[in-house]
């Protein structure tokens, strides 16, 4: 458990936004988030009230408060997403709200979390796409202590985008953060055989081919990204100047 003088963890979770029809995938999402709260890790998701997402931020601020959760949401996804209805403030209040705050932060803003349609959730920025919830929620991680990372739980097309993008930054140096994938019943077993191919077929190094990291039950979660091992395939570049 991280203790109370050192800098706190930060995971970020991408994961479905629906329950799916295995009811196994919701109860990883409730055991994942009591870890959390047991190791004193705060959550970074996308900003969901529904299905995985919904679940496991619900879970962890009802053990952890607001401030073991941040959520990260394009306005596009608010204007759809339930819990989000109740804020009566137009676009251009919002970015009148903001605009002060420096360059190219008009499109966001913060909902704290005494605020009623996201106290149950955790505290949320609303960003302006979703390049930029990517962007941050990454930034989020790289800000954490020791074992901040990123999971995937199970989920469709932007979990499996999102997860190999963080896994594809950190083999270009991007960022040295463990990536894992939490395979429940199976679910990432594809994913983790193309990988397997692609380090056979020569597209991966073998050193790479260990970026993606797998965990088999919730518990090995933590302790695998305690214990993560940078690459020495990954590439050695230097964003920052850019």
């Amino acid at each position: 458990m991280a203790t109370s003088g050192s800098k706190r963890p930060v995971v970020c979770v991408f994961c479905g936004s629906v329950e799916g029809t295995n009811s196994a995938h919701m109860e990883t999402a409730r055991r994942l988030a009591q870890i959390f709260h047991e190791n004193n890790i705060q959550l970074v998701y996308g900003g969901g009230t529904k299905g995985l997402m919904g679940e496991i931020a619900r879970t962890l601020v009802s053990l952890s408060g607001p401030d073991s959760v941040h959520g990260v949401i394009p306005r596009a996804l608010v204007r759809v997403e339930p819990g989000y209805n109740n804020n009566n403030k137009t676009e251009q209040q919002e970015t009148a709200a903001v605009g002060a705050g420096g360059e190219g932060k008009e499109a966001e803003r913060v909902i704290d979390s005494s605020s009623q349609s996201s106290s149950e959730y955790g505290i949320t920025t609303i960003v302006a796409d979703m390049h930029t919830r990517k962007r941050m929620m990454a930034e989020k991680v790289r800000e954490g202590g020791p074992g901040s990372g990123f999971v995937a739980l199970a989920g469709g097309f932007g979990t499996i985008e999102e997860v190999m993008e963080m896994t594809t930054w950190n083999q270009l140096g991007i960022h040295h953060l463990g990536v894992v994938l939490l395979n429940v019943a199976g679910y990432w077993d594809g994913l983790l055989a193309w990988v397997k191919n692609a380090v056979g077929e020569g597209y991966v190094s073998r050193e790479n081919g260990r970026i993606l990291v797998e965990a088999k039950t919730v518990d090995e979660v933590w302790p695998k990204l305690v214990a993560y091992q940078v690459s020495e395939g990954r590439m050695k570049l230097e964003w920052e100047d850019e």
